[in-house]
């Protein structure tokens, strides 16, 4: 193994906690200390985990190879162009910033610095989404439900930027075809942002994407389905599961198997149920080796720059969606 990348955390809340975690357990990488202005947030993970706190970001961002913006959402542009101006790599999580104009000036930047960025959509790296991707090919209809129950830590956002946003990341990564409509719903029942909400995507080629998001659910669920010619794949990114349902044209149906007459003397369908095997693995360890594998490598991060942004401008149209929709019933 070659030299080990330095790491510094931004962000030691709950989820820079858990980065600094799995990073330790990337041999890969080098976990050279946290920042948070917050000092008991960042000193109780440097105590934990045996690392160096700082109070002021700089020296951290000088020290670091990569720096992992684990931040709130509002400091995420601030900290990330700081660390490219230095020639840092940057893992910045999701979403990638609270604009547009934000990730267009990151893209700027790390393209006149040389430097990669990778965004931190998680579920690419939920093993039971791995375990089918290579069998997701051309959906033509996609159903996501993805229901969380209340937790006051990420209310300062819609639920679209909160939550749906990670399956916008891969419906658009599987669909791989330009938005072409728009048309989404949602309701603030708790907090002054919307906290559930439904959009209907509809893609160049015909592909049509149904989203349901929810952070007042009294149960958690992450399902997704995707339905393409002669296949049916399902995932469920919770409890890491998969399934995928094939149908093929036989001339005779074996009497064992299940199959589908087709009426008319078209034949025989017979249906096969396959079941892969999902690795136990941490996503959030895997995002950060495969980011260090990337800049060894001098690859491109598995989800770049580029596919943040998409991600956000869709996450924006379904808000303009929803507002418009609102607008609409009042009057």
């Amino acid at each position: 193994m070659g030299k080990r990348l330095r790491i510094g955390v931004l962000g030691a809340g709950h989820l820079g906690r858990i980065h600094v975690q799995q990073a330790l357990e990337v041999p890969t990488l080098e976990v050279i200390g946290v920042h948070d202005p917050h000092p008991e947030k960042r000193d109780a993970v440097a105590k934990e985990f045996g690392i160096p706190a700082l109070s002021d970001p700089d020296p951290l961002i000088e020290a670091a190879d990569i720096v992992d913006v684990v931040t709130p959402t509002l400091a995420h542009h601030t900290c990330a162009s700081a660390a490219i101006r230095r020639g840092r790599h940057v893992f910045i999580e999701k979403p990638v910033t609270t604009d547009l104009s934000e990730a267009a000036d990151l893209a700027r930047l790390a393209t006149a610095h040389g430097v990669k960025v990778q965004v931190g959509h998680v579920e690419r790296f939920n093993p039971a989404f791995q375990a089918v991707r290579s069998s997701i090919q051309s959906p033509m209809f996609i159903e996501v439900h993805r229901l969380a129950q209340w937790n006051p830590r990420g209310t300062d956002v819609s639920v679209v930027l909160d939550l749906m946003i990670h399956d916008l990341d891969i419906v658009l990564h599987v669909v791989g075809r330009p938005l072409a409509h728009v048309s989404a719903s949602g309701v603030a029942v708790v907090s002054d942002s919307p906290d559930i909400a439904n959009a209907r995507l509809e893609f160049q080629g015909g592909c049509v994407a149904n989203l349901t998001a929810s952070r007042i659910s009294l149960k958690n669920m992450r399902k997704s389905r995707f339905f393409q010619r002669d296949a049916y794949i399902s995932v469920d990114m919770l409890e890491k599961k998969a399934e995928v349902v094939r149908m093929r044209q036989v001339e005779r149906p074996d009497p064992f198997a299940i199959t589908i007459d087709l009426g008319g003397g078209r034949g025989h369908r017979e249906i096969a149920f396959d079941r892969p095997e999902v690795p136990t693995v941490n996503a959030i360890r895997e995002e950060l080796r495969s980011f260090a594998a990337a800049i060894a490598d001098g690859t491109d991060p598995v989800v770049t720059l580029a596919d943040g942004t998409a991600a956000l401008d869709a996450a924006h149209r379904i808000l303009d969606a929803m507002a418009k929709a609102q607008a609409g019933s009042l009057h």
